[in-house]
């Protein structure tokens, strides 16, 4: 799994790290709320496993935050507030697992593993066609409409307007769609994106019709029905 690990004490950190990495994990990590917010909602990851008490922003307010924008990835927190309370307090900001410091590092990766295996079975019960006012994508015939127009897109087209659809009505940063549709982890300072953004409001949006694809300035794009 890609994990991003939020934790400002550096020396557990690097603790985790490595046991993370040698359980097979590609971990990621950020030192305090503030940058573990931005990287949690810029990358993509499978899990995030975050510190309760950090500096800039604390753990809960970067959980309800992720959840407030619409971002599902499973989350551990860390703690040293093991109360009842505490407990219910982490699960309710949305943690999907709430782990008391110290814990044994076995622990941690048994509950990951945990984490992944109900990941795999929703993913297994994911719908295969991804829907958007009148614009559809069919998965498994690799098929896309609008209406009763089918319209043929390009590999990257198909696979930028999957991940747009993916996250309808939520605005899409040009580093999400770098990192998610290209695979870079860095801006390439090219118009690429721009170029392909293009070509597919060729096509989706279609003259008469409604436009579904919208630039939102200085932050990316989003697609969706409606203008606002």
């Amino acid at each position: 799994m890609k994990i991003l690990l939020v934790e400002d004490d550096a020396q557990q950190a690097g603790y985790i790290r490595k046991g993370l990495q040698e359980a097979g994990h590609t971990v990621d990590v950020a030192a305090d709320g503030r940058d573990g917010l931005f990287l949690a909602t810029t990358a993509s990851f499978d899990a995030i496993v975050l510190d309760r008490m950090l500096p800039r922003v604390d753990g809960l307010t970067v959980l309800r935050t992720l959840r407030a924008s619409r971002i599902a990835t499973p989350v551990v927190v860390l703690s040293a507030l093991g109360e009842v309370d505490d407990r219910v307090a982490g699960l309710r900001a949305g943690s999907d697992d709430y782990l008391v410091k110290p814990f044994a590092l076995s622990e941690l990766l048994a509950r990951l593993d945990a984490l992944q295996r109900r990941g795999n079975g929703r993913a297994e019960a994911e719908q295969t066609r991804l829907q958007t006012a009148d614009l559809e994508m069919d998965l498994l015939r690799r098929s896309v409409s609008r209406g009763a127009t089918r319209i043929e897109l390009k590999p990257k087209e198909f696979r930028l307007l999957e991940f747009l659809l993916r996250h309808s009505g939520q605005v899409v940063t040009r580093s999400m769609l770098l990192e998610a549709v290209w695979d870079y982890h860095f801006d390439p300072q090219t118009n690429v994106i721009d170029v392909h953004i293009s070509n597919l409001r060729a096509k989706i949006d279609l003259p008469g019709l409604p436009p579904l694809i919208h630039t939102v300035r200085g932050a990316g794009y989003r697609l969706g029905g409606d203008a606002a």
